[in-house]
């Protein structure tokens, strides 16, 4: 008998450009290869509905959020009201199929209680209301601030209020571990689903530092606007920022050090590139929730990775980076890091370490377990 299940995404999750939607799509397409007929429903703000999704799913549904006033309300978080949909709500009661939410962004209707006699599982990205409340500490802008602190208040009392509703599959050991304890959910944890199969041969010597990352989230510039102004102030190392969206204020500072460059929105091939020559992989976060794609990129695709512990927290790859929290730790390490060669050795602890934990197979078959 066919297999049959619900997916609602919190964005269209292709292409898979940006860390919000790798998990998405990749999960999409391993679980079609274990042969789940998929009836993906998909909200959307500024991208476009994508016919290559057509090939993983047996049915197609896109929803435009409702943005500004339209999806603010006193009592529900902004990313959960405005994906309420009286359309989505007749899809998926038309039919007993279990539901895979993606994000707490998804959730409005077990939060209804329309789906308590139904199979559920929510994903969870990260713990969103404690997302939140890092992006208030790190933001200038008034308004945003206010908006973000008041999201996480919002998301903390409504993630309470739906944690023991369903079952909930977090990315990290860590983020699943703290619905446990904090809220008495019924949480798990599952990897996240990746695009790289094998560890990249990257036995040269690479001929720069590197920091990607989306600019356009705060968090990011200011790890790269710390890292200016803490850790490449005075080493005569070659640093190159990379990522969507920087602003000018980065851009302006990147100019003061003679050693930095800034590549702005690079292309998918211009950011592989940048990540198989560079030679460390600088990756500080000030965030620990979640697990960090770029961290993984790096591992699979490039060298050297220094973190600190917040960018390596939950993500099983903890034995693979060099770990530091100051800047003169992080000065230290580059220094390091930068004269010694990226061995087979290394490549191949990477192998062992990785390749059963990222195992998008064996994880598809996990979650299918969780789902029927």
């Amino acid at each position: 008998m066919d297999k049959h299940l619900h997916i609602i995404t919190h964005d269209i999750p292709w292409p898979a450009d940006y860390g919000g939607v790798f998990d998405l799509f990749y999960k999409i397409k391993w679980l079609h290869q274990q042969g789940i007929k998929i009836h993906l429903h998909c909200f959307f703000k500024d991208r476009k509905p994508e016919p290559e999704l057509g090939k993983y799913c047996t049915e197609l549904f896109y929803y435009r959020r409702k943005t500004g006033l339209a999806g603010f309300s006193f009592t529900l978080p902004y990313i959960v009201n405005s994906r309420k949909s009286s359309q989505l709500r007749e899809r998926i009661l038309s039919n007993s199929y279990p539901v895979l939410m993606e994000g707490i962004h998804c959730t409005w209707l077990l939060h209804t209680g329309e789906l308590k006699n139904r199979r559920t599982v929510v994903r969870l990205h990260n713990v969103e209301h404690t997302y939140y409340r890092r992006l208030a500490s790190h933001e200038s802008n008034i308004f945003k601030k206010l908006y973000f602190m008041a999201e996480s208040i919002l998301l903390k009392k409504y993630e309470y209020a739906i944690a023991k509703k369903t079952l909930f599959i977090a990315v990290s050991k860590t983020d699943a571990a703290y619905y446990r304890d904090k809220f008495g959910a019924n949480a798990s944890h599952l990897p996240v689903f990746i695009p790289w199969n094998e560890i990249k041969d990257c036995s040269t010597q690479g001929c720069f530092c590197l920091y990607h990352g989306n600019l356009a989230i705060n968090e990011n510039e200011k790890a790269a606007d710390w890292l200016l102004n803490n850790v490449f102030n005075n080493l005569d190392i070659p640093f190159v920022i990379a990522g969507k969206s920087p602003s000018l204020s980065l851009q302006l500072l990147a100019k003061n050090h003679p050693n930095t460059c800034i590549t702005s929105t690079p292309g998918e091939k211009e950011m592989d590139d940048l990540i198989s020559k560079a030679h460390v992989h600088i990756l500080p976060s000030f965030n620990q929730t979640g697990v960090k794609l770029k961290l993984l990129n790096a591992l699979f695709n490039g060298r050297h990775c220094i973190v600190n512990k917040n960018g390596a927290c939950g993500s099983g790859a903890e034995t693979l980076c060099h770990v530091a929290e100051t800047a003169e730790e992080f000065k230290s390490a580059i220094k390091k890091l930068f004269e010694m060669p990226y061995t087979a050795a290394d490549r191949e602890e990477r192998k062992t370490v990785l390749a059963g934990y990222y195992n998008n197979e064996k994880n598809a078959s996990k979650l299918i377990e969780w789902l029927y």
